[in-house]
């Protein structure tokens, strides 16, 4: 049996879908809470995967979270060695800043549902299946990053350039959610409650219809491209 290793910031901001391919596929799925377990006891090639799940604090704040610190010696490591790791919104900006590259505030918030743009890369890659015809994503982020050195733009928004990379052979960057689900993202609307009333033109209304509507298409797609991805890293 393989092993899943997920670093979680908040408790609902898990797996989601993404969970479901990795019991279908035998995996055994474990988390490792990031404010609250020894990340820097963790051995960094040790689990056959690695995700590093999102949260709303900056991959820069280590000054009040020091174990970003933990964090981003873990992904350096793991980079090195060239293992399959994924990186989910948070942790695509620790991927990032671990391979070099600045992280920052963006500017503007991008919360809500919208469709990618493919570089003709991303296209090639595991991201076909989130094409725009395929599915819009959900977008939850306020920071971004830039391109480190070495890595391949694989897709973009009006609102942010850098939406996800691949670095080396087995190694993803997702700014967005592929792996929200409608009934996750009910957590997401308590949890993220103060978020979403100090951004204008953002509510928990207007969230809960558009999860409606392109929840079940990003269910069947966000879990056809993690497939593909493992099916390529294996």
């Amino acid at each position: 049996m393989k092993d899943a290793l997920a670093v979680r910031h908040v408790a609902f901001e898990d797996l989601g879908s993404f969970e479901r391919v990795l019991d279908d596929r035998g995996y055994r799925v474990a988390y490792a809470e990031a404010a609250l377990d020894a990340l820097g006891a963790l051995d960094p090639l040790r689990p056959d995967l690695l995700v590093v799940l999102g949260g709303p604090i900056g991959a820069y704040e280590e000054a009040s979270y020091p174990f970003v610190l933990d964090e981003l010696r873990l992904l350096e490591k793991r980079l090195a060695a060239d293992l399959p790791t994924l990186g989910v919104c948070l942790g695509s900006q620790l991927m990032a800043r671990a391979l070099g590259a600045r992280v920052y505030p963006g500017g503007r918030k991008e919360i809500g549902w919208a469709p990618l743009v493919l570089t003709d890369e991303g296209r090639r890659s595991c991201l076909r299946c989130l094409a725009p015809e395929e599915t819009a994503v959900l977008h939850w982020h306020g920071d971004t990053f830039d391109l480190p050195r070495g890595a391949v733009r694989l897709a973009s928004t009006e609102a942010y350039e850098n939406q996800a990379f691949a670095w080396g052979r087995r190694a993803l960057a997702l700014q967005f959610h592929a792996e929200a689900t409608a009934r996750g993202l009910e957590r997401w609307f308590v949890g993220h409650a103060c978020e979403i009333g100090a951004t204008p033109e953002v509510s928990v209304a207007q969230l809960r219809r558009d999860t409606a509507r392109f929840a079940p298409a990003l269910d069947r797609q966000g879990r056809r491209c993690f497939e593909a991805w493992l099916d390529a890293v294996a």
